[in-house]
């Protein structure tokens, strides 16, 4: 089967398209036929190997967190799904025609959507989840996301909106639209607006989804109500009112969020799609600054 590898930390140049072994499912794994993962960010600085401490990993390493696809093959002891199952979940090495996975870590796929389209669910959405719990929303409360355009950002205004929160989104021109389609009531255009003229006052929340540094984390956390919070998915904020979230893979979390898909409350958009041959260009891009959305790779070169 065709993957997409690294055998070393570095730049885009050392992911590789390779042949290689299809894999074999253990006890407790199911073994899936790829109908899609999806390009997160993280995978860059994974690729980089600046996470190496964090997240040490083996080499070579087929890259790919999320999968869709249908199960071809069931480990031994699998009682929870069936050969032919279609499912979606957060895995290791789904960039790749074929994945394995243990099976608790899978659900099944929504049907309202294409199941291709589904990759783009499991960690941004599951993210998205958390980071939104962790706020601790009160209707009517007014929340400011910071970084609403990128891949994460689309599910949370969504969230957000569902656990009725006011919303204010900073997006760039390139994914205005899409932020207003997820619902966000407001836009500020951070290319040409900055946050403090752009709001009438403070907010009651800040839910952070860029990197930032010292001055625009202090910046940002002067936007927010005496009394108020901030959570990030990024980087700590230096003020006791501030959370951190990282993200787990939680199968129950991603299970509702495949319900809320299929009745219509929450909206899978895909920005792009892509062969897996584009994954080097789409690292370099994203190094760039060059991409907003989710983007979906489909197993063939």
């Amino acid at each position: 089967m065709k993957a997409a590898r690294i055998h070393q930390h570095g730049d885009a140049t050392v992911i590789r398209i390779e042949e290689i072994a299809r894999p074999v499912p253990a006890s407790g794994q199911v073994l899936i036929e790829v109908a899609a993962t999806s390009f997160n960010p993280t995978e860059v600085v994974l690729r980089s190997g600046a996470l190496r401490d964090l997240v040490p990993v083996t080499l070579p390493l087929t890259l790919g967190w999320d999968v869709a696809g249908t199960i071809v093959e069931l480990g031994a002891g699998v009682r929870t799904h069936t050969v032919g199952d279609q499912v979606v979940g957060w895995i290791d090495g789904a960039a790749a025609e074929f994945a394995v996975a243990d099976a608790a870590a899978l659900v099944t796929a929504p049907t309202a959507i294409p199941l291709a389209d589904a990759a783009a669910l499991p960690l941004a959405g599951s993210t998205a989840w958390q980071a939104v719990e962790r706020a601790r929303l009160v209707p009517g409360e007014r929340l400011l996301v910071n970084g609403a355009g990128g891949g994460i950002g689309g599910f949370v205004v969504q969230l957000a909106k569902r656990a009725g929160a006011h919303v204010v989104a900073t997006a760039g021109p390139r994914s205005r639209q899409a932020v207003l389609r997820s619902g966000a009531d407001q836009i500020v255009d951070y290319t040409t607006t900055s946050l403090g003229d752009a709001l009438d006052g403070q907010v009651d929340v800040v839910l952070n989804l860029v990197g930032l540094d010292e001055p625009r984390s202090a910046a940002l956390a002067a936007l927010v109500r005496p009394g108020g919070r901030i959570v990030s998915v990024t980087n700590e904020f230096e003020t006791p009112i501030s959370e951190r979230v990282v993200a787990r893979n939680d199968s129950a979390h991603l299970a509702e969020l495949v319900a809320l898909v299929d009745s219509g409350t929450i909206t899978v958009e895909i920005a792009e799609r892509h062969r897996l041959s584009a994954l080097a260009s789409l690292h370099r891009r994203s190094e760039a600054g060059g991409i907003r959305g989710k983007v979906v790779l489909l197993p063939v070169v």
